[in-house]
């Protein structure tokens, strides 16, 4: 038993000389040990930085593309943005000029009325179609978001005194937005 205590014993001594110089390492040592760990966190962060700048770099310049990208589109839905009614309209033109060919040589004035009258139907069917829709102003109350007032007339009938007398020019609306006010005559 007495060899097992002199064992432990040499053991607590050995373990506290080696405790011992471990502290007196750090002391000694420590400072360039310390050092050359701030020298690695140093790297490491410079390292961090370097990758979060470069990241940064390629967000911005995806980011720049981006904006690039949909200045370029809007610019071409501007230019494009009337193809679509032009293209709608086109045949409308071709039986304009049918009508006008068929008056200058046309006996019979009926049959040239009555080519116009279809093709202002389909003038009007085509731009309905495109959310075009004309102002009903005659015998309504004026209102200055709708229409403009061209004149003033006098009226016998109390009951017309600020309603639309008569209508000099339609006004119109594209998918409910004004986008014509109408010229009306108003009765005072």
């Amino acid at each position: 038993m007495q060899a097992k205590e002199d064992k432990n014993i040499m053991d607590e001594a050995q373990n506290e000389a080696e405790i011992n110089q471990e502290q007196e390492s750090v002391h000694t040592e420590g400072l360039p040990d310390a050092a050359q760990q701030e020298a690695g966190e140093v790297a490491k962060l410079e390292l961090q930085l370097s990758e979060a700048n470069d990241k940064f770099l390629r967000l911005y310049s995806d980011f720049d593309n981006y904006k690039k990208r949909i200045n370029r589109e809007r610019l071409d839905l501007i230019k494009s943005a009337g193809q679509d009614i032009m293209t709608s309209i086109l045949p409308m033109l071709d039986d304009m000029e049918r009508a006008v060919k068929a008056m200058s040589e046309a006996k019979n004035v009926e049959a040239v009325k009555e080519g116009i009258q279809l093709v202002y139907q389909k003038m009007k069917t085509i731009t309905e179609s495109k959310g075009l829709k004309a102002m009903e102003s005659t015998g309504k109350d004026f209102d200055a978001d709708l229409h403009d007032a061209i004149a003033n007339v006098p009226v016998k009938d109390d009951a017309q005194k600020g309603k639309v007398i008569e209508e000099i020019e339609k006004g119109y609306y594209l998918n409910d937005k004004v986008i014509r006010h109408a010229k009306v005559i108003v009765g005072n």
